[in-house]
């Protein structure tokens, strides 16, 4: 325990949960934009029976792009134009009442778009701001715009940013950044792929002193934990910029079952980082991603899903 440092005040994710202060949310992907209306109530029954039985807080919600512009080399997977997750949620997840956050990638909109979907977005939903990946990339709208827009129309929608633990190691000033977004705003943060637990920690203990010593009570730090199941998918993490520890990447490469493999390492993550946050003093949580269309790697995510809810504490 930290006998010497005096504890931050607590801080809540901002909505309903078992515990606030450790939450467990469940992220997807819509169906692809140029899938029949049949197929898209289809796939909506079939999640909404998956997901309604997960020990989740909150459904997360995906906006997808191409980001060829981030990254010169070939995409290992081609970009597929997807459903609006907005539209998604409203018009294809409609028995979903529980809290939902839809990520928003801001240059793809107009300044009347977004100020739109703000005012019309239903009472249940978050929101997490996603800039371009790259400053080449033309955007509609920036993310300073973006969040202008939304203390303007509709401040009381809680506000989420993205936090990338592996930036922290080169630039070493990502809770920094984490510090700035919060003054602007943001009420939490959600990471991108963690499979670096070094660069997580780090990250976690630079914001929690500096925060600290800026009389900012931390914001809730939720880690993104998605499984890979193929050599091909290693390639598609790689390709998105996610960094993956030497050792890792050897045994997805060559064990018998990597999906497995992968699910086992997820969990021992999720178990070091709740341990270390607690530590800390820190609000935090985790975000599993069900980002395949693959059945068996559902049903691994739905597994690691229930796995994690058993180490947190949710009453």
């Amino acid at each position: 325990m930290q006998d010497q440092t005096p504890a931050l005040a607590p801080a809540a994710f901002p909505a309903p949960a078992r515990n606030p202060r450790e939450v467990l949310l469940f992220g997807l992907t819509p169906p692809r934009a140029d899938t029949t209306p049949e197929r898209i109530t289809e796939i909506a029954e079939r999640t909404l029976a998956r997901v309604d039985a997960l020990p989740i807080d909150a459904l997360v919600i995906y906006d997808i792009t191409d980001e060829t512009d981030r990254n010169p080399q070939p995409r290992p997977f081609p970009f597929v134009e997807m459903l609006d997750p907005a539209t998604y949620l409203c018009d294809g997840l409609t028995g979903w009442d529980k809290p939902a956050v839809v990520y928003r990638y801001v240059g793809k909109y107009d300044p009347d778009e977004l100020r739109g979907w703000l005012q019309s977005a239903p009472d249940n939903v978050m929101t997490v701001f996603v800039g371009s990946s790259s400053s080449d990339a033309p955007a509609r709208t920036t993310l300073s715009q973006a969040v202008q827009i939304h203390h303007e129309t509709r401040p009381g929608l809680p506000l989420g940013g993205v936090t990338i633990p592996e930036r922290h190691i080169g630039r070493g000033d990502e809770h920094e950044r984490l510090l700035r977004k919060q003054r602007g705003g943001s009420q939490f943060f959600i990471s991108q792929i963690v499979y670096d637990i070094g660069a997580a920690k780090n990250l976690a203990s630079d914001y929690r002193y500096a925060a600290h010593d800026s009389h900012i009570d931390a914001a809730p730090l939720v880690f993104s934990l998605s499984l890979c199941g193929s050599a091909k998918t290693l390639s598609f993490l790689e390709w998105l910029g996610v960094e993956v520890p030497q050792w890792v990447r050897n045994e997805i490469l060559h064990t018998e079952d990597p999906l497995d493999w992968s699910r086992q390492q997820a969990l021992g993550a999720a178990r070091e980082l709740a341990d270390f946050c607690r530590y800390l003093g820190i609000p935090f949580g985790f975000n599993v991603e069900s980002v395949s269309s693959r059945r068996v790697e559902i049903e691994a995510a739905v597994a690691l899903t229930h796995e994690i809810a058993e180490l947190l504490e949710r009453d």
